[in-house]
C-alpha cells in the first residue's frame, strides 16, 4: 500500500521515531509539535539515533541524508490536508488527544486514514471526538519503543472502523518493515495488559523486600530472555507514562490492574526515569550509575 505523504502529530520519542522509520522507507513525512523548539530537538535526536545506528550496523551511511531529507517539521496541522495517513503520538491524555482530533477533522482530506498511537485508551472512545463521517477512517496503530528497533505494531479497530480502512492501514505499517497484529478494542489492548500485569508482580516483589530491582531485571533478562528488565524499561519510557497507563488500566479493570504505591511515590518525588536522572535507578548523562 503506497503512502504519498504521512503526517505525524507529536515529536517526542515515539512520534519522532515513527516519522523516522517511514522516512527511511522513502515516505514524505510531516512532523509537528507545539513549538519549533520541540521539533528542532526531535530532529537533533533523530540525527543521533541514525549516527548510533550506523555505528552499530542498524543503518547504512546513505540512510541518514535520505531519511532526514524526507522529514519536514511544522508547529501546527494546517498543512496536513493532503496526507494519506496521519498518526497521532502525543501525550497519553484523552482530552489532549480529543482537542487535536477536532483540528484534524477540519483539515484532513475525506479519505485520509487517521490513527492513534495510544498504548491504552479505547479507540472507540477516542473516535467520538471526530465527526460521525470521519469515525470509519479512524483506528489505533500502537507502535513500540524504540520504534526504530521494535518490529511490532498493534492494529486496533474501533466500533466503527471500516474493515477496508483497517486492511489498508495494516498494509501501510508493513511498508517500513513492521509486523502488525490485530487486537480488539479493549483498554490496554494485548501487549500492555500482559506487560503491566508482569510489572505489578515485579513491583510487589520489591515492596515485599523479596528481591531488588537490579536482581529482578537480571532475572528477566537471563531467565526469560527479555532484552531489558521491567525496572529498566519503566525508567526508559518514564515513570510519568507508566503511572498514566497504570491508572487507565486500573480504572478499566479494578484491582486486576492496581497501581502500585511505589510508582505513585516515585512520580510524586519527581523520580521520573532515565532522562530525568533518577527513577528506579540513578543516571548521569543518560547512563546508569548504580
Amino acid at each position: 500500500m503506497t503512502i504519498q505523504r504521512l503526517g505525524v502529530c507529536g515529536a517526542g520519542m515515539m512520534g519522532s521515531e515513527i516519522a523516522l522509520v517511514f522516512a527511511l522507507a522513502d515516505v514524505k513525512v510531516r512532523l509537528m509539535d507545539a513549538s519549533q523548539e520541540y521539533v528542532d530537538k526531535a530532529m537533533a535526536k533523530l540525527e543521533k539515533t541514525l549516527d548510533s545506528g550506523i555505528g552499530r550496523g542498524f543503518f547504512a551511511e546513505e540512510d541518514k541524508p535520505r531519511a532526514l531529507a524526507n522529514i519536514e517539521t511544522f508547529t501546527d496541522v494546517s498543512t496536513y490536508g493532503d496526507c494519506d495517513l496521519v498518526i497521532e503520538a502525543i501525550t497519553e491524555d484523552q482530552e489532549a488527544k480529543g482537542a487535536l482530533y477536532k483540528e484534524l477533522d477540519k483539515v484532513c482530506k475525506k479519505d485520509a486514514i487517521i490513527a492513534s498511537n495510544t498504548s491504552s485508551i479505547s479507540i472507540s472512545v477516542l473516535a467520538s471526538y471526530f465527526s460521525e463521517e470521519r469515525q470509519g477512517n479512524f483506528l489505533g496503530l500502537h507502535f513500540f519503543s524504540p520504534v526504530s528497533r521494535m518490529k511490532l505494531v498493534e492494529v486496533i479497530s474501533g466500533m466503527d472502523s471500516d474493515p477496508e480502512v483497517v486492511k489498508r492501514a495494516t498494509a501501510m505499517v508493513e511498508l517500513p518493515g513492521k509486523t502488525p497484529i490485530q487486537v480488539k478494542d479493549v483498554v490496554g489492548f494485548a501487549v500492555n495488559r500482559i506487560l503491566f500485569a508482569m510489572w505489578d508482580e515485579a513491583i510487589r516483589l520489591v515492596e515485599e523486600g523479596a528481591a531488588t530491582p537490579a536482581d529482578i531485571d537480571t532475572g528477566c533478562r537471563l531467565g526469560l530472555g527479555h532484552p531489558v528488565g521491567p525496572f529498566e524499561l519503566m525508567d526508559n519510557i518514564t515513570i510519568d507514562l507508566t503511572l498514566k497507563v497504570s491508572q487507565i488500566l486500573e480504572d478499566a479493570y479494578g484491582d486486576r490492574m492496581h497501581t502500585r504505591p511505589t510508582i505513585k511515590q516515585l512520580h510524586a518525588a519527581g523520580r521520573l526515569g532515565r532522562r530525568y536522572g533518577r527513577g528506579w535507578y540513578r543516571y548521569q548523562d543518560g547512563k546508569r550509575v548504580d
